[in-house]
């Protein structure tokens, strides 16, 4: 029972971990263009959506669905970073509870 307990958070590590490098590669393509066209934004108008609307979109308005895209791929990536520390912290507490 742990062995497949351990199994099944690891393989769900590995495959967050590759999910989030595909996220980070589109990340960086997105960030490219966007500093190609000078667009600048701080970091609170990635988490602050109604901040990002009233003051970024109207400045670049031929770059909105690439400032959106880029703030969710950003957010998203956060998440699954909050889930990998989840599923270490879950992989070594069966680690260290069942030895």
């Amino acid at each position: 029972m742990t062995k497949l307990l351990m199994v099944i958070i690891a393989a769900l590590f590995v495959a967050l971990l590759f999910l989030n490098f595909y996220f980070r590669i589109k990340v960086f393509k997105l960030y490219k263009k966007l500093v190609e066209n000078r667009v600048e934004f701080g970091a609170a108008h990635l988490f602050n959506k109604q901040k990002l609307e009233a003051e970024i979109i109207p400045r670049y308005p031929d770059m909105q669905t690439e400032i959106r895209t880029f703030c969710s791929h950003i957010q998203y990536s956060v998440k699954m970073a909050t889930g990998l520390i989840v599923l270490i912290t879950a992989l070594g507490a069966v680690l260290m509870y069942t030895r």
